[in-house]
């Protein structure tokens, strides 16, 4: 991972294409380094200006005669490259490329960006950008960027990939109060991206959490790996914009229809520790959150409020929320019954009713947070005539103090009456909502983060099998490739199967009558037979499927049968014979699957399967590459279809051992083999002693090696 020290604090920076007439971009940057209180070294370079802002100016980075530490590109598109080269031969180490005109605008901005990354790579320079804002740290102090003004110095790193969204959001920070460490701009991210940027905040001392907006990923497999030690230090919280550009492809299995474009984006920030906001404002609600109070130990919550309505709110947000209320103790109860009015409610939420004082407040509050069945309080007021807002803030802060290992949550609804009030809560660093909802919402990303983070702290990644044949696949991959298809049929699926010792109904292969007779004889009736055809997926829909056949002349005439209908219906389609299998006993019916993501690689699907699933679309997903045992375990109770599996109304539990040991093993052949695009298990029939796949479907991508 690269050292991202001296970007954020260099002795010396060169802005190139300073500008001594306010109102342009060199002038602002040069600027902004000055008024932000920057000690170290600054040169301005301009070959027609001699003095900038009280700097002497260099006409090339080549005559400034000192080290450079961090040079800043503001001239145009054209001029981008010859000055990224003079940086080099000057032994810079940092560009920070302002100037847009590369990739985003194709053609030739694609080309020239590519020049640009060579140029840094041949002088071993790392690059922000380009098409940036620019970089801040409030700490250094630097402010290297053409922003209006500066951010607040704060805890929050905030990573944007939109520099309009870098600027609007430090322009509200201001006005709402809330300081920054780090601002980044990342741009078309042709060199250093988001994986970087985070690591980076990981590691700062003044960074507390680690904010993003992030449109896509550039390299899922160094994100998984980064995110997931990050999310161990500091919470990290990402607002991803839009969808995977090229997502879960379109594909024809069933798996790949579950798979949404979306989708591997939630899966990977679940595995890695990652809380996923949803909007701007949940964003930051987390932020303040997460810098100002303890991550709470659980999820119960105690409600404290004036006003019946709002604690209907609130309960309500609590459930929807995921939390649960806190059941007080039978002390806190009867001291409740002994202090507060008759017509209170003594249970949670604990409703003081309107003629409330801050002193019942106060008691209220010392009971709730010495409850050991408290992990966190929400206190909710409104603006009643003999209720004091400020009086009550400074109760709050005081019972804050006195319990700091509980967070404590405000929600002070009203206007003017209640400002005083929130103004102290807010300096106290105890975040003050308008309403309880978004209160709740941050109550519920700070336990989700705790989970997340216990969980990937103890994440053990699963051990692959040692009694898989790796070859047997190899060969079966050759033949399919030199056949020149993608799709796998169900003889060969079955080797595949065999090979990774995931439990399947086995399929051979029959070029005539007699040899299906052969097979099934072999088998044990009843058998199935389908067609053999790697243009026929739904082989059902041309008569290409007989089930239930009993004896030697029922396969030979469903042989025939199928034989006819099939060349009638698809006259082109090449035939390979016909697939004879054991017909299994009926079970529990589910699927097992994998999708190949652009970003993330294979993610594993388990849910209802057989004729549900396109019905019920009741699937779970994980990203293989970080799959723990714990993932499977916990993807499969997501369904569903575990409450069948469990036994449901009498029915007998099915094995979910073996289960589970399958979709580790479909895990593990997703892994080894990078030419799989898609597995399709479906439907696994599931038993009380074990389980087998019907129908497996497999097909490349092409990548075979």
């Amino acid at each position: 991972m690269s050292d991202l020290h001296a970007l954020f604090n260099p002795r010396s920076v060169a802005v190139i294409g300073a500008s001594s007439k306010p109102g342009k971009i060199g002038y602002s940057i040069v600027e902004n380094l000055k008024e932000s209180g920057y000690t170290g070294k600054i040169y301005p370079v301009n070959p027609n200006a001699t003095e900038i802002l009280g700097y002497p100016c260099f006409p090339s980075v080549k005559d400034i005669g000192q080290p450079v530490d961090e040079a800043i590109i503001t001239v145009p598109a054209k001029l981008v490259l010859n000055a990224a080269r003079e940086c080099g031969e000057a032994g810079v180490k940092f560009l920070v490329v302002i100037t847009a005109g590369f990739k985003e605008i194709g053609g030739e901005g694609v080309q020239r960006e590519q020049e640009l990354v060579n140029i840094c790579r041949q002088y071993n320079m790392r690059m922000v950008g380009p098409n940036v804002v620019g970089i801040t740290d409030t700490n250094t102090p630097l402010n290297a960027s053409f922003a209006p003004g500066a951010p607040l110095q704060g805890k929050i790193a905030f990573i944007s990939q939109s520099g309009a969204m870098l600027i609007a959001i430090l322009d509200w920070s201001r006005s709402a109060g809330i300081g920054f460490s780090q601002f980044v701009s990342m741009g078309n991210k042709a060199d250093l991206n988001e994986v970087d940027f985070i690591w980076c905040a990981a590691q700062d001392p003044n960074t507390s959490v680690i904010l993003c907006y992030l449109e896509d990923v550039t390299d899922g497999d160094r994100f998984l790996e980064v995110a997931t030690e990050a999310s161990k230090i500091k919470p990290v919280i990402i607002l991803k914009s839009g969808t995977s550009k090229a997502g879960a492809r379109a594909a024809s299995s069933h798996t790949g229809a579950l798979a949404g474009s979306d989708l591997a984006y939630e899966t990977a920030f679940k595995q890695c520790g990652v809380i996923r906001a949803n909007t701007m404002s949940e964003l930051f609600d987390l932020a303040v959150a997460f810098i100002n109070q303890p991550v709470p130990k659980n999820s119960r919550v105690a409600i404290v409020t004036n006003s019946g309505g709002p604690g209907i709110i609130a309960t309500d947000s609590v459930e929807r929320y995921d939390l649960k209320m806190s059941r007080f103790n039978e002390q806190s109860k009867e001291y409740f019954k002994q202090n507060l009015p008759a017509e209170s409610s003594f249970y949670n939420p604990v409703d003081l009713l309107g003629d409330a004082s801050h002193e019942r407040y106060r008691l209220a509050m010392e009971t709730i947070l010495a409850d050991e069945n408290t992990d966190t309080a929400l206190i909710l007021l409104s603006p009643t005539a003999v209720i004091d807002p400020l009086k009550t803030a400074e109760i709050i802060v005081e019972m804050r103090k006195k319990y700091p290992d509980k967070p404590v949550f405000t929600s002070f609804m009203g206007g003017e009456r209640i400002s005083e009030g929130n103004k102290l809560l807010s300096e106290s660093g105890i975040p003050c909502y308008t309403f309880p909802e978004p209160a709740l919402q941050a109550i519920s990303g700070m336990v989700k983060y705790s989970k997340l983070r216990e969980k990937v702290m103890n994440a053990k990644p699963l051990a692959p099998a040692a009694d898989v044949d790796k070859e047997a696949v190899r060969k079966v991959f050759a033949e399919v490739v030199k056949d020149g298809r993608t799709a796998l049929l169900g003889y060969e699926t079955t080797k595949v199967a065999e090979a990774y010792k995931i439990p399947v109904a086995p399929v051979y292969l029959a070029k005539s009558p007699d040899e299906a007779v052969e097979l099934a004889n072999k088998l044990g009736y009843p058998v199935v037979l389908k067609i053999a055809s790697p243009e026929i997926l739904h082989k059902s829909d041309v008569g290409g499927v007989k089930v239930g056949l009993e004896t030697a002349q029922e396969v030979k005439e469903a042989y025939q049968a199928i034989m006819d209908s099939v060349s009638k219906a698809l006259p082109d389609a090449p035939i390979y014979g016909i697939e004879v299998q054991k017909m299994m006993p009926k079970g529990t019916e589910i699927l097992i699957g994998m999708i190949k993501d652009a970003q993330f690689g294979p993610m594993i699907a388990f849910g209802m399967g057989g004729i549900y699933v396109n019905l019920l679309k009741d699937a779970s997903f994980r990203l293989a590459k970080c799959m723990t045992r714990e993932d499977i375990e916990e993807m499969m109770t997501e369904t569903k279809a575990y409450t069948l599996l469990k036994g449901y109304r009498g029915s007998e539990p099915a094995d979910l051992p073996s289960i589970v040991d399958a979709i580790a093993r479909v895990t593990q052949l997703s892994l080894d083999f990078a030419e799989i695009a898609e597995i399709d298990l479906n439907p696994v029939v599931a038993y009380p002693d074990g389980a087998a796949a019907l129908d497996v479907k497999i097909t490349l991508n092409g990548e075979a090696k």
